[in-house]
């Protein structure tokens, strides 16, 4: 493990630390603004964003870009940390396991994309089980007191019985109750999905085989349809509430070292994608799976999805 790749899974480790002790607390739910992408802001997170800035003050020559201090730069960077330190406020603040801190190592540039990731590190806030990969060298997950997780994606294939999770917060949820439809009323257990509130979770139970895929169509659904924008922008409280490339940065990279698949919701690679920035040129829908061919079939249905969408009246 390279010095920046051992600095990233210590980053992770000291924010996991920090905030263990404030999970569910009132001082975790304590508002404290929003951050540029339209999330709100918690004590939780200001304790987790202060524990990174410390940290990486202290390592020097390393650049840093997470989801409320922006770009910050340490002397003369050897690579860009892209940090979410807290993947899932609103589990953390209520104490649930489905909260994270997700890292990922880009070359020390702003325009960065998110093929170039080298490495990725989710840790679990609650567990500190311990997610990391490293580009073309395959993924390990260890417990906190090092006992080896097994990778096992599932062998899935058929929409009826796949347990998957998908992210509505701050999406209007007619709209993408209508592009899920299918996949919600024909899942697993008679219908229904997994909303856990946090994407870097979800993507690594794929790897845990806990899931077999994450499906988030939120920004597709405004870049196809601009007429939904309105309700987006109500709904998000002004906003265009989405994925941005903090939340799938190392988690997207883990999945793929692991033999699963994550995409654009439309099917496109996500290396080209921006790694850096939190505006409307970097949000993303996302659509992650067990396999290729599970990836073609919930991409076939999303499409069909969209198309009824598209014929939808949705005046109020």
């Amino acid at each position: 493990m390279s010095e920046v790749h051992a600095l990233a899974v210590e980053v992770a480790a000291a924010v996991t630390r920090a905030v263990r002790p404030l999970l569910g607390t009132p001082a975790a739910r304590r508002p404290a603004g929003w951050a540029p992408g339209g999330d709100a802001t918690l004590g939780i997170d200001e304790a987790a964003e202060a524990e990174v800035e410390r940290v990486l003050a202290a390592a020097g020559d390393i650049a840093v870009y997470s989801e409320d201090r922006g770009f910050v730069a340490f002397g003369r960077p050897r690579a860009t940390l892209v940090i979410d330190p807290v993947d899932g406020t609103r589990p953390a603040a209520a104490g649930l396991e489905a909260a994270c801190v997700s890292v990922a190592v880009v070359p020390p540039r702003e325009d960065a994309t998110l093929g170039e990731v080298e490495f990725g590190v989710v840790q679990e806030l609650r567990s500190a089980t311990c997610f990391t990969a490293a580009r073309g060298g395959g993924v390990r997950v260890v417990t906190a007191t090092g006992e080896a997780v097994p990778i096992r994606p599932s062998a899935t294939t058929d929409l009826a019985s796949m347990y998957w999770a998908g992210g509505v917060r701050g999406r209007p949820c007619v709209p993408v109750a209508i592009v899920l439809e299918r996949l919600i009323d024909d899942g697993a257990m008679h219908g229904g999905y997994f909303d856990l509130g946090s994407a870097a979770f979800d993507l690594t139970r794929i790897v845990t085989g806990q899931l077999d895929a994450y499906v988030d169509v939120g920004r597709r659904i405004v870049d196809e349809l601009p007429a939904t924008e309105a309700a987006f922008l109500r709904v998000g409280m002004g906003s265009i509430c989405t994925n941005f490339p903090y939340d799938v940065a190392a988690a997207a990279l883990i999945v793929e070292e692991a033999g699963g698949v994550v995409t654009h919701a439309d099917g496109r690679s996500l290396a080209g994608h921006p790694a850096i920035g939190s505006g409307r040129d970097e949000g993303l829908a996302v659509l992650g799976a067990a396999s290729e061919a599970l990836h073609r079939a919930i991409l076939a249905e999303v499409d069909r999805g969209m198309i009824r969408l598209a014929a939808a009246d949705l005046r109020d």
